[in-house]
């Protein structure tokens, strides 16, 4: 099996560009972000406190989280229900980082993730992939861009679902993401070592898919 590590920023295009390079390569598309988010949906929902690791790992007994893909990609399942667009709102982007930064929620996904690259060839982005949840797989890429360019991705797939977008308040939000990803005590964000930069400040849609997919088929 192959497993490409596909870390970086929020913001930065990650989940797109690599749902459409897997998508071509026949490859697993595996966003582990969405898994963190759907834990976060649902403390959110039990009104648990994100900052009290202790009251969190006891609330971690009563999430189910499941993945289906079909057609239209990857679908998360909380406790048998498809929440693939309420993970996606601003409330719970904010509250992902707070909740992956505690070790016992780390530790309740890792099994699932590893299990994913065991049995599939995939494409797995997220924050840790190639430090810490995939340190062996063959290909590892930090997918960037500036933050005032990935604040302008934001603004535009916000306004095109029909949410109203305030461009300083993105861009702020995306500042504070990056600090508290960079900066937690556990699994910070940071390039793996033995890691690949691409930065896709400017660069389209197609030609960070094509990028990706060159840097793929060079370590296969």
């Amino acid at each position: 099996m192959f497993a490409a590590a596909i870390d970086g920023p929020a913001g930065a295009g990650k989940s797109s560009v690599a749902r459409e390079a897997a998508k071509r390569l026949g490859f697993v598309y595996v966003d582990t972000g969405a898994l963190y988010r759907t834990v976060a949906l649902y403390l959110l929902d039990q009104g648990v406190p994100l900052r009290d690791s202790q009251r969190v790992a006891a609330a971690l007994p009563g999430v189910q989280v499941g993945l289906e893909y079909g057609e239209e990609g990857q679908r998360m399942r909380l406790n048998g229900q498809d929440v693939t667009g309420r993970i996606r709102t601003p409330e719970v982007s904010m509250a992902t980082s707070a909740v992956a930064a505690i070790p016992a929620v780390r530790a309740f996904l890792l099994g699932l993730q590893r299990q994913l690259a065991r049995e599939n060839n995939v494409l797995m982005d997220g924050r840790d992939i190639g430090t810490v949840v995939l340190p062996q797989a063959q290909l590892k890429v930090f997918l960037t861009a500036s933050p005032e360019e990935r604040a302008r991705r934001r603004v535009r797939q916000l306004e095109e679902s029909g949410q109203p977008a305030d461009p300083a308040e993105v861009l702020r939000e995306i500042r504070q993401r990056d600090l508290q990803d960079s900066t937690r005590e556990t699994a910070p964000l940071k390039p793996a070592p033995d890691g690949v930069l691409l930065d896709t400040s400017g660069l389209t849609f197609q030609e960070s898919v094509e990028s990706l997919i060159g840097l793929v088929r060079e370590r296969m």
